[in-house]
């Protein structure tokens, strides 16, 4: 898309032009999926999610297990952003995440990077790998810190909350001075339990829930900006299965969203903070 392209040569002048420019085009940019059951687009579809089928701006997470993506068929596709694998504890970078990165920008499709979190390392350590590797563009999504127990590594879920709690506070702060983004908090319900319920973060949640709506998984918690509905998902342009998601709200929320990088229902609160505006 010519607009992504100019976006990498504008000056600090006209970033807010040319942000405004991307934005409106973004928002333009995906179809929504017909909503049926059965939807198009999940080999194992759950009538639980079923809300998510209809919500009117869709994406995608991606990592290496999703290969080569072609992401011109992705956002003809209807997919209206993509989390993008970057980082991983305080030395792994997804091989495939340049390239994701440059692909989806060069569709015109809106991208962020997301970092999951290990805890047998500094968050110090993690911060700086992440900042080390993750360009900070203007017109990138808020980051996300994927918050999970590491059951399938050697480091395993036996740590202190507080001790938890307080690298995950140090990751959420480093991750927000680089890239001038409040990011956002990727969970399970697991860790979601054991750890995050009952403390106050000003980021916005991103929930997975791949067999009932959220707020049935979490507490009652019905405030998420993006919610996981399915882990066997499809899409033309991508050969495997892909993780779908969905954005809780309207279009002209999901265009604040885009324009201010927080979550709109935040902006009376983080708005005069100064953390809500576009660098």
């Amino acid at each position: 898309m010519s607009l992504a392209a100019a976006s990498r040569t504008a000056t600090p002048f006209l970033k807010s032009i040319t942000l405004l420019l991307v934005v409106l085009a973004l928002a333009a940019c995906g179809r929504s999926p017909t909503t049926h059951t059965g939807i198009p687009g999940d080999n194992d579809p759950h009538h639980g999610v079923r809300r998510a089928w209809g919500l009117p701006i869709q994406g995608l997470d991606i990592a290496r297990y999703q290969g080569q993506v072609d992401f011109d068929k992705v956002r003809a596709g209807g997919v209206h952003f993509i989390y993008i694998k970057s980082t991983e504890g305080k030395d792994y970078i997804d091989p495939n995440f340049y390239t994701n990165w440059r692909g989806a920008r060069a569709a015109g499709v809106a991208r962020g990077a997301y970092h999951f979190m290990t805890w047998c390392s500094l968050a110090s350590e993690q911060a700086a790998w992440f900042a080390q590797n993750v360009p900070a563009d203007y017109d990138s999504l808020p980051p996300v810190l994927d918050l999970e127990w590491n059951n399938h590594s050697k480091c395993k879920n036996k740590h202190d909350r507080a001790d938890v709690l307080e690298k995950v506070r140090v990751m959420l702060a480093a991750m927000e001075a680089h890239t001038k983004k409040v990011p956002v908090i990727y969970t399970d319900m697991n860790f979601y339990r054991d750890v995050l319920q009952g403390e106050h973060f000003d980021n916005s949640f991103w929930l997975r829930s791949t067999a009932a709506e959220p707020h049935l998984k979490y507490g009652g918690k019905n405030d998420w900006l993006i919610w996981q509905w399915t882990q066997t998902g499809t899409m033309s342009g991508i050969r495997s299965e892909v993780d779908r998601n969905a954005f809780y709200g309207t279009q002209d929320q999901w265009v604040q969203f885009l324009l201010t990088g927080c979550d709109p229902r935040k902006l009376h609160i983080l708005g005069p903070q100064g953390r809500c505006t576009t660098k």
